[in-house]
């Protein structure tokens, strides 16, 4: 495997609603980095008062090197599967920083640059479950970001998920790459590099 792509410093937050899996999709791909790509990761989380229908968020910081301080506050990329995350969030995300939002529950983005699938029913309808939807969108950031490879991706979250269900969020996480691919590009230059294959 070639060499990962050298990382100052990269943060991302992905905010939502409790039940939406925010917490797993974070621990899935904090684990993917670390231990799939080679890179430094804290992750760091909070849920609101009730988990289930409360707002909840992960944040994780990327680097190469040491990471000095675990928490994010300038993000690179923001996943907001809610609108009050993504209102709540939106103003952490820094100049020319992404946007990733669950279109069909974010109805009035604070930007128009941002990049949105119906995660959700995409979910629903594709995979059968909508819990995978949390899934769905880890497939597509693994397209989005330039520093992950998709087959170091899904082998780390085989490894990480129970057998019982992994399975459906290969399934889920095949769907989610396919439609990113589909729908922003062969190789979006979204950070202004192209993604490494």
């Amino acid at each position: 495997m070639k060499q990962p792509m050298e990382l100052q410093r990269f943060e991302i937050r992905f905010s939502g609603l409790g039940g939406q899996g925010i917490i797993t999709l974070g621990k899935v791909m904090g684990a993917g980095l670390a231990l799939g790509h080679g890179y430094n990761v804290t992750q760091t989380q909070s849920y609101g008062p009730e988990a289930r229908g409360g707002s909840s968020r992960c944040d994780l910081v990327v680097s190469s090197g040491r990471i000095s301080f675990p928490k994010a506050e300038s993000l690179d990329l923001l996943v907001a599967l809610s609108q009050e995350a993504c209102n709540a969030y939106y103003p952490y995300l820094k100049p020319g920083g992404v946007l990733v939002i669950e279109s069909d529950i974010v109805k009035q983005p604070p930007t128009n640059h941002y990049l949105g699938l119906p995660f959700t029913q995409l979910a629903k309808d594709k995979v059968g479950i909508v819990q995978a939807m949390n899934t769905v969108v880890l497939g597509a950031l693994t397209h989005l970001l330039p520093f992950t490879v998709q087959r170091v991706m899904r082998k780390s979250m085989e490894e990480t998920l129970p057998a019982k269900i992994r399975a459906v969020n290969v399934k889920a996480f095949n769907l989610g790459h396919r439609e990113a691919k589909k729908h922003f590009g062969e190789s979006p230059e979204v950070w202004g590099v192209a993604p490494e294959e």
